[in-house]
């Protein structure tokens, strides 16, 4: 669970650091769909890593509904990585997402 809390203040400080217009915490908190896709991947990637495939399918479809950003649950994202304006973006299985990575859909 700690980790969980780390990561989460991970992926708020790279909001700030890749967005200008990141004006709050609370505004990031509840206004970033890139950063609920990315938490929501977290679970589905645990479910994924734990065998459970097809609630691990299930949570990234319904990711999908929520924010409009597909990422694959067999994906491994590392720290860092935040998404702007991610409406209609897919990120598969076996994309190549490194550390502090960002991506702007325009």
């Amino acid at each position: 669970m700690l980790s969980f809390f780390h990561s989460v203040r991970e992926d708020v400080a790279a909001v700030f650091e890749s967005d200008p217009a990141a004006r709050s915490y609370a505004e990031v908190l509840l206004c970033y769909p890139g950063l609920h896709a990315v938490w929501l991947h977290h679970l589905s990637h645990w479910l994924w890593r734990r065998g459970m495939r097809f609630l691990a399918r299930l949570n990234s479809q319904f990711a999908r509904l929520l924010t409009g950003i597909e990422i694959h649950p067999g994906q491994r994202l590392d720290g860092g990585f935040s998404s702007t304006h991610g409406m209609g973006t897919v990120i598969g299985e076996t994309a190549v997402v490194g550390d502090d990575s960002h991506f702007i859909r325009v």
